[in-house]
């Protein structure tokens, strides 16, 4: 069962790896407004932990003759392990003395929706259930989602914006 899907793994771990690559070379170039909040430094944490947890779980289905037992099994760890940024970031936006952060649960409770099929597709996979790998499949496509969009966290394209460098502070 779980060697069809070795395909989709190799893939989503390369994507994976560079997606988590580029949103660390993204908040680097930002890192000055993103350590003035502890809310997007724990959203960012939140997010590379989920970019993490997808990895590690395609990298995973790509150990030899691994079974469902132990796939399931390390899945569900790695998922516990991710929800504990997440229960961070959520914990310090919802204490913001911010009310536009506050005011928008969505913010924070997406982050929580990988990890909620991560948890699912652990259970079925050590059960054995074929339906589990396709929750794991679901749950690579979405851990990024309510990270990458936030322009304080990674910058914006367009003239003055901080992803851009001036040509007078390129070195040869």
């Amino acid at each position: 069962m779980i060697e069809q899907w070795s395909e989709f793994n190799v893939a989503m771990a390369g994507a994976t790896a560079a997606l988590a690559g580029l949103v660390i070379v993204a908040a680097s170039v930002n890192i000055g407004e993103i350590v003035k909040s502890r809310t997007l430094t724990a959203r960012l944490l939140a997010g590379i932990a989920a970019l993490v947890l997808a990895l590690t779980v395609s990298a995973l289905g790509l150990v030899p003759r691994i079974d469902g037992v132990w796939l399931g099994t390390l899945t569900l760890v790695s998922a516990l392990l991710a929800s504990v940024f997440q229960i961070h970031a959520t914990r310090l936006i919802a204490r913001d003395t911010d009310p536009a952060d506050r005011a928008r649960p969505l913010k924070y409770l997406v982050g929580f929706l990988p990890i909620a099929a991560y948890l699912v597709a652990g259970v079925f996979v050590a059960f054995g259930h074929p339906v589990g790998l396709y929750l794991a499949a679901a749950g690579c496509r979405l851990p990024a989602r309510d990270r990458v969009g936030d322009r304080r966290l990674v910058g914006r394209a367009g003239r003055g914006s901080p992803l851009r460098v001036p040509a007078n502070r390129i070195s040869r």
